[in-house]
């Protein structure tokens, strides 16, 4: 096929779409299915309109191959899990008895029956429900979910594509399952896994589909020999069987590497790579193993995972280039369109210099659209949409929105000194034990507390008009008293306030940083029905005035414990952000921990022991390639350190992290010289515990014994038994007792009931210490 055929066959697809609707209509559904006002009917129907609109939407757009299967009503893993029929022994009578009600307590748990354990997706804050696996895992087919979805697009007429995670992938995410040896590898499982997926192929194909998307991003990050030759096995294995569809591997989020020539070579008929700047290299190793002769490739020019128009003209020259390296090239944007809002047009607020250099899912879709056809038709098919483009990238770098002389004058002063705490952490350790007069194995929380019905109501209302802001206020003085009231009551060591005042942990800060804008409708998916609106990071970063001291300083005037000041730190403020793509990464982290620091001190200054900067996207952000990592550690750990290292030695710092995997990054938490840090442990059964002890790591920690993101409430023996394991790894000295994370989600009574019963186990194991 020639450089012109290609181009006139290409087209515009996407990998996959937001799912909740414009006004969140699926995590209403969903929610008021668990509390039993929604029927099971209902929300079936919810989810099938959603997904057609989302199927209009994208033809409207004018996209030519629609996804399908990559709607869920929890997470696309577990969808995974459920069609190759990985389901634990622990959740089979759950699912025999109710698929629906199954499938949630996979993803909740229930007071009986603990959750799968929940981790990030790659470096996205997406959470995905990680599979278990053993020797014994006998996998069974149920294609049920991925059959009905593609008859729905079909049934409109649609070109359709089913997309589903990838087999190497899924094993390469999967963990042993409980009892299971923790050297069992999942990938010793691929040959039992392949004839199921052969078999949902055939049943796709079967049902309409021509062409089916199997992701593998898993593939973009080191692989080990071994692995690369079971994706080798995989794609052959896959790519020789007769009755399935033809195969698009698609892999994104950084350059595919060694697994480029591996995939390149099997015989499936399309690739889907990464082109924009996270996967940079892709470009020059497709030409280096020869292109791909006889195949579709779908190029993912289109930045999927932030918010910053496309520089058409530069897209153009890399499709351009592309054409001479396969049979057919269609337009695509880098991953699903699930990590990025809806649409800007709802948008009110945004300056609308501002607005026109934003775009989300349906302005990406517009931008693909625009490329295949320029791709397909040339360049003066588009001539009216590249001079608007280019025009606007002109306004953003010119704007004086993006650049502050003095912001960017103290972070170029900044030293190593400013880096550093004044005394080593054994004489800090001494300082505070001094100043805070804590018990052996003290109590805390990680800082916030349910999320009432009240109190939303309350910010509504402020946003309306229908209180002022003194009756706001005393809804929220109410609140703290509440919890401090009750954090006291139960025993707990060290308080928080609970923070009713804030909406999100990353949005509250942003809000009264310059350089920050908030949107008032772009939420993003984090996990099940958890969605966030992440601010967007469009110019430099300062900090006018004090933004938690005043709450903070009223909780500690209610109470003679110390209060803990709660902030969020840099790295989590960029990664939970959509940031600046015109700067390094490190530098827009520096400007964000100066503004920090000024809120630290302003802090300590007002008489608050203990400060919490929060990083629990430390490790989500680390790159996908080992050798990208130490220059990303270094700015990171940097900006934390400059946060927190103008404060007293007896002022005590704490930082959070979560729902990550820690092992890889130990040396890193080191680095960050915390005086204690808190970590999720409860669903991965205290491994991060040992993980430090075989670091050697030296300061205090707190891995937690109360998973929050499932409504049970552990009992006092659980807890305990989580705190007996952890005294294994970490000396009582310097062990703390904390849940797994934030209680913002979750309800008054379990969270009374839960931390009741946590400080009970924090008092039993106290008491079984040998007394010196």
């Amino acid at each position: 096929m020639t450089a012109k055929s290609a181009a006139a066959a290409a087209w515009a697809t996407v990998y996959g779409y937001p799912r909740q609707g414009q006004n969140r209509e699926l995590k209403k559904a969903i929610e008021g299915y668990w509390k039993g006002r929604v029927t099971a009917d209902a929300l079936r129907e919810t989810a099938a309109d959603l997904r057609r609109a989302n199927r209009q939407q994208l033809t409207d757009a004018g996209i030519h191959e629609i996804p399908t299967g990559d709607f869920s009503y929890y997470d696309h893993v577990l969808d995974t899990s459920v069609m190759v029929g990985a389901i634990p022994e622990r959740h089979r009578a759950a699912v025999a008895a109710d698929a629906v009600d199954g499938y949630f307590a996979m993803a909740r748990g229930t007071q009986d029956v603990a959750p799968l354990e929940m981790t990030k997706w790659f470096d996205t804050n997406y959470h995905y429900l990680v599979p278990e696996l053993g020797p014994d895992t006998v996998f069974t087919t149920d294609s049920t979910k991925q059959v009905a979805e593609l008859k729905e697009a079909l049934a409109q007429g649609l070109t359709a594509r089913p997309v589903l995670v990838g087999p190497v992938t899924y094993l390469l995410l999967a963990k042993p399952a409980p009892g299971v040896p923790a050297d069992f590898e999942p990938l010793t499982l691929l040959d039992r896994l392949l004839p199921v997926y052969a078999e949902v192929l055939a049943d796709l194909r079967a049902a309409g589909a021509e062409w089916v998307q199997l992701d593998e991003p898993a593939l973009v990050e080191d692989r080990t020999p071994s692995e690369l030759n079971a994706a080798e096995r995989a794609y052959r294995d896959l790519g020789a069987l007769t009755d399935r569809p033809k195969l698009l591997v698609a892999s994104y989020f950084d350059r595919l590497g060694e697994a480029l020539p591996v995939l390149a070579k099997s015989p499936v008929e399309g690739l889907a790579l990464d082109f924009t700047e996270a996967a940079a290299g892709n470009l020059d190793a497709l030409a280096a193993v020869g292109g791909l002769p006889g195949k579709r490739l779908v190029a993912g020019v289109v930045n999927g995972r932030n918010i910053w128009i496309n520089d058409l003209q530069k897209s153009l020259s890399t499709l351009g280039t592309l054409l001479g390296l396969a049979d057919r090239v269609d337009v695509a944007a880098s991953c699903s369109l699930l990590h990025v809002p809806l649409d800007t047009a709802p948008e009110r607020d945004i300056n609308p210099q501002i607005l026109r250099w934003l775009a989300f899912a349906r302005q990406k879709t517009a931008e693909i659209v625009t490329l295949a056809q320029g791709l397909a038709q040339g360049t003066g098919a588009i001539s009216g949409e590249l001079a608007a483009n280019k025009a606007a990238l002109a306004s953003r770098t010119d704007s004086p929105i993006t650049r502050d002389p003095a912001v960017r004058a103290r972070s170029e002063a900044v030293t190593e000194a400013d880096a550093r705490r004044s005394q080593p952490y054994v004489e800090r350790a001494a300082a505070q034990r001094a100043h805070l007069g804590l018990p052996l194995l003290p109590t805390t929380t990680i800082g916030s507390f349910p999320q009432t019905t009240e109190l939303r109501t309350a910010r509504a209302d402020l946003r309306a008009g229908r209180i002022g802001t003194e009756g706001y206020e005393e809804r929220i003085r109410a609140e703290i008293g509440e919890v401090i009231s009750f954090q006291e009551k139960t025993g707990i060591d060290v308080l928080v306030h609970g923070e009713p005042e804030r909406n999100d942990m990353v949005q509250y800060f942003a809000e009264q940083l310059t350089g920050y804008l908030a949107t008032q409708h772009g939420w993003v998916q984090s996990y099940g029905t958890r969605y966030v609106r992440p601010p967007i990071l469009a110019g430099d970063i300062s900090r006018p005035e004090p933004m938690t001291v005043r709450w903070t300083s009223y909780a500690q005037s209610l109470s003679d414990r110390p209060v803990k000041g709660m902030l969020t730190g840099p790295v989590t403020m960029l990664a939970w952000s959509f940031v600046r793509d015109d700067q390094p990464l490190g530098e827009t982290a520096r400007q964000v921990a100066l503004a920090l620091r000024d809120e630290v001190d302003d802090l300590e200054a007002s008489g608050t022991s203990v400060i919490q900067v929060d990083e629990p996207a430390l490790r989500e952000t680390l790159p996908l390639r080992a050798a990208d990592r130490a220059d990303y550690l270094a700015w990171a750990t940097e900006a934390f350190r400059l946060t927190t290292s103008g404060v007293r030695p007896d002022t005590q710092i704490h930082t959070h992290m979560c729902y990550a995997e820690f092992g890889d990054i130990v040396q890193a938490i080191d680095d960050l010289d915390a005086d204690v840090i808190s970590l999720e442990a409860a669903r991965s059964h205290m491994q991060v515990a040992h993980e430090l002890a075989a670091h050697g790591y030296p300061r205090e920690a707190g891995p937690g014994v109360y998973d929050i993101h499932s409504p049970r409430v552990p009992s006092t023996e659980e807890a305990a038994a989580l705190l007996r394991t952890g005294l294994k790894a970490i000396p009582a000295e310097r062990l703390w007792v904390n849940p797994d994370c934030g209680l913002k989600t979750r309800g008054w009574p379990e969270t009374r009931a839960s931390l009741e019963n946590l400080v009970a186990a924090a008092r039993t194991v106290r008491g079984e210490l040998p007394t010196s």
